[in-house]
């Protein structure tokens, strides 16, 4: 009787619990195919953004920052894109945008060309044999000459193939680079235990996204302004509307903010690991923009208005 009672408990337990499978296709029937505001720059890599909800660091700015570096924006902050994939993993979700990055399997991502050297001719070789047994002077001399003719036009050979195959590697590079721009990115909504039940509802993944992404029917600041440690944003702020189009983006250079901002009236500078974060306040209208960059790419702002 215990037996079967216990039975009966854990039976209710694995039904009442979330199964990965129906929550991905419930998250993938809302979501895939609708389009979404970026609120920030996102790589064009398929290593997308990683979001560690619930943390004291929700996202790696540094490593985010490196991303942008290497492999460039594939949606600008501001931009929109159509949610293409949703993936439900065991401890993450992927929210894939805009074909959800390049670099997957099927992706070439090395430039590499290979070419073989030219191979020494028939002549070439038997000069060589024959200088070994030749004794005599005037003809090792005839020999060595005619020799070093063919290793000369062997050799030359083998520069224009390597110039070759630079010029064929900076081709593929540059189409990788085109490709990885036009191949969308993603969030990885990562957790150290299993999935959270609130994150496997279409509500609960638009709250854990919603400080980086606008959704349409999501408020925005639903979730956003309830975060002690967030930053201002301009969604936030009540100033003037002109005052609010002046506003950076993230993923913006050090060169476009200044563009847009003018010269800065504070300026500072700090070491994070191996990276330098650089700090720059500006005015704007009645009030202070403070903005920091990572390797010269804007990864948060604040405002303090007077």
């Amino acid at each position: 009787m215990v037996i079967r009672c216990c039975l009966t408990l854990v039976s209710l337990a694995v039904v009442a619990a979330p199964l990965p499978a129906q929550s991905e296709a419930e998250l993938r029937q809302y979501f895939e195919g609708k389009r979404v505001t970026l609120k920030m720059a996102m790589p064009g890599t398929e290593e997308g953004v990683d979001v560690y909800p619930g943390t004291d660091r929700p996202l790696d700015y540094p490593r985010y920052a490196n991303r942008l570096k290497d492999h460039g924006t594939a949606i600008r902050a501001g931009d929109d894109a159509m949610i293409t994939k949703i993936r439900v993993k065991s401890k993450h979700v992927e929210f894939q945008l805009d074909g959800g990055g390049y670099g997957t399997m099927s992706d070439e991502t090395s430039s590499t060309v290979s070419v073989e050297a030219a191979p020494k001719s028939n002549r070439e070789k038997n000069l060589e044999a024959e200088l070994k047994r030749e004794k005599d002077s005037v003809r090792r001399r005839e020999l060595k000459e005619e020799l070093d003719d063919l290793k000369s036009a062997r050799e030359r050979e083998n520069a224009r193939n390597r110039a070759e195959v630079a010029d064929a590697e900076e081709q593929k590079k540059q189409n990788i680079r085109q490709r990885r721009l036009e191949g969308g990115s993603r969030f990885n909504v990562r957790y150290r235990e299993r999935l959270p039940d609130a994150v496997l509802t279409p509500r609960g993944l638009e709250e854990e996204l919603a400080e980086y992404v606008t959704f349409p029917s999501l408020p925005v600041n639903t979730v956003v302004a309830a975060r002690a440690d967030r930053r201002v944003g301009p969604e936030d702020l009540g100033t003037a509307p002109s005052a609010r189009t002046n506003l950076p983006r993230k993923g913006m250079t050090i060169r476009e903010v200044e563009e847009q901002l003018g010269d800065p009236v504070q300026s500072s500078e700090r070491a994070e690991g191996e990276l330098r974060v650089v700090t720059r306040t500006y005015r704007l209208g009645d009030g202070l923009v403070t903005a920091e960059f990572v390797e010269d790419v804007l990864f948060r702002y604040s405002m303090i208005s007077n």
